[in-house]
């Protein structure tokens, strides 16, 4: 059994809310105050936030694609949850090429998601619960249906629409090859060409993922200019900042010169390409943007944030994007890719530790988000390690353990939807259900990511489990497999051995510890297996990473445990929180 000082499970915890369809939410409870003097313009520092993939939450209309009124009626649940925020995956108006991701307008809400007086009553509701808002912003590239876009086609060569995005005159003798060698993310080359009228032969553009998306061209003035105005529209209706989208990307070589290291197979995404990537230029906008939010702060005393998504090969390089100018926080991505190993574990949290926290920001620590393979499923089929799959329960109790881990670390912390009911990857999706690019791009399933966004089971035994309803309601948009119904939300708020109620306690005993969040970590000397770390002054968290118990790091019963944990034992893939260990070492 979890062992915990607040208590979890309760009749009362568990009753349902008349909110939301079903059993699937509870009446709101308080989260604990913020320390005693705790900066509240500092909230970032060590706040956990929650990732909603907006159509994947829940689905208000019976259309089968979630809704922003359906996140508005699931904020009690979260608050209950005991998160500080949550982050809104891309909700303008697009053609959902990329489910959002190509931005039309990026001014707006798809009417799809709902409208602006709805964005604005979830923002209000938020706050009234004290939780955060943040928005997914796109500057990387848009839409090809940007008016921008039409604008560049429309106008031809040479045009200062043109200079929005990047156009070049192709290769050969009749401009039949593309202008370099580089390949998209998403699969193929990066440039598409266009038709021209009364022209032989047509200019090519680049797009870093789907010819969709053309990338915009942040060394035209006007590229800034207008997200400057974009960012002043969404903190002007009072949200507390931003997750950057392709954050390393905006600026490329400009004279688009061939990649030193081409990718042989057309499969291949090449994400290490460095001269679309990483660019020095990148971190003046990053400059302003941060000019900017500090604007709105000194108004009225509330920090507004700014998240990248920062990926780039080393923690050193991922340091120089949030120094005390530019972003406040970057996604640690290499504690999501780590396999399971101490060894591996302890690397890279050294590093963030050691490079990150350096600058004066704290580590944003991700264990998934919305384009990895859910935590369950990538721990039972870890590189490395024999398993039986999901199974041998190694997923998910190494899941349970990890999710714990991230906890105790000193930072900030995101959690992507449905890793509090421990849901695991959706793996026979039939190919006529995927609507991922990469497969459509590519022919191959491998790094589709559909299978983590399928929508959520709140309630019942049957799809849609609570996800949309009405007597006219549609498929939800991907399907949901029968077994969805041993992770709905009511099921999990039902049994105090679930991964909601160990992801409740522990971020409970989080806000309310002071070890705990930002501060200091010192490692202790532990079994090979073992990984085991002391929080400020007697906070002991310990991980064992393999599979036979061993002697506990720590006297007593602990205070929270990710499996059952007897005192002085620490069972495999098993995480555990002891208080009081002064003589740890």
């Amino acid at each position: 059994m979890l062992i915990a000082t607040a208590g979890n499970g309760s009749s009362a915890d568990s009753a349902p809310s008349p909110s939301l369809p079903g059993p699937a939410s509870t009446a709101p409870s308080a989260v604990p105050a913020p320390r005693s003097g705790e900066a509240a313009r500092h909230w970032w520092r060590d706040a956990v936030i929650y990732q909603v993939y907006v159509r994947s939450f829940l689905d208000t209309t019976g259309d089968g694609i979630g809704d922003l009124a359906g996140v508005r009626t699931g904020l009690p649940y979260l608050k209950k949850l005991g998160v500080d925020g949550i982050w809104l995956s891309p909700f303008y108006p697009s053609p959902q090429h990329d489910h959002g991701y190509d931005v039309a307008d990026y001014r707006d809400v798809d009417p799809v998601y709902g409208d602006l007086a709805e964005f604005d009553r979830l923002v209000a509701d938020a706050h009234r619960l004290g939780l955060k808002v943040l928005l997914d912003i796109v500057p990387n590239h848009c839409s090809s249906e940007h008016p921008w876009f039409r604008a560049a086609l429309k106008d031809g060569p040479g045009s200062p629409a043109r200079s929005l995005f990047h156009f070049a005159d192709g290769r050969g003798p009749d401009g039949e090859l593309p202008p370099n060698n580089w390949r998209a993310m998403f699969g193929g080359p990066a440039w598409s060409r266009v038709e021209e009228d009364g022209a032989a032969a047509g200019q090519w553009y680049l797009h870093m993922f789907t010819p969709e998306q053309p990338d915009l061209n942040w060394r035209n003035p006007a590229v800034a200019a207008d997200f400057e105005d974009v960012l002043r529209f969404w903190l002007d209706r009072g949200v507390d900042g931003f997750r950057i989208d392709v954050a390393a990307g905006l600026f490329k070589h400009p004279e688009l010169p061939d990649s030193p290291d081409p990718a042989a197979d057309e499969r291949t995404r090449d994400s290490v390409n460095p001269l679309a990537w990483n660019q020095p230029e990148v971190h003046g906008v990053w400059r302003e943007w941060r000019a900017l939010c500090e604007e709105y702060t000194a108004r009225d005393g509330r920090d507004r944030l700014l998240v990248g998504e920062v990926s780039v090969r080393t923690p050193a390089e991922q340091a120089a994007y949030v120094r005390p100018d530019e972003l406040h926080q970057a996604f640690f991505f290499h504690l999501l890719t780590a396999r399971w190993d101490v060894a591996t574990f302890r690397r890279v949290i050294s590093e963030a530790l050691t490079d990150i926290a350096d600058t004066g920001s704290t580590v944003t620590w991700v264990l998934n988000n919305h384009d990895q393979v859910r935590t369950v499923t990538r721990y039972a089929t870890d590189p490395g390690h024999t398993t039986e799959g999901l199974g041998s329960g190694l997923g998910p109790a190494r899941a349970r353990a990890a999710a714990l881990l991230m906890l105790a670390l000193p930072g900030a912390a995101y959690v992507y939807q449905g890793e509090e009911l421990g849901l695991p990857e959706v793996v026979d999706l039939p190919d006529e259900a995927l609507t991922d690019p990469i497969f459509h791009r590519t022919g191959s399933r491998e790094h589709i990511r559909d299978g983590c966004r399928v929508p959520l089971p709140w309630s019942g035994l049957a799809s849609p489990f609570g996800f949309t309803s009405g007597t006219d309601a549609a498929r939800p948009w991907l399907p949901q497999p029968d077994w969805f119904a041993e992770h709905a939300t009511d099921r999990a708020l039902a049994d105090t051995r679930s991964f909601w109620h160990l992801y409740r306690e522990g971020l409970h005993l989080r806000r309310s510890l002071p070890q705990l969040g930002e501060g200091t970590l010192r490692w202790l000397d532990s079994p090979p297996q073992v990984l085991a770390f002391v929080r400020g002054d007697g906070l002991v968290c310990a991980v064992n990473f393999g599979t036979e118990p061993v002697a506990a790091p720590a006297p007593g019963i602990p205070l929270l445990a990710s499996g059952d944990c007897p005192a002085g034992i620490l069972p495999g893939s098993t995480a555990a929180w002891w208080m009081h260990a002064p003589d740890a070492r």
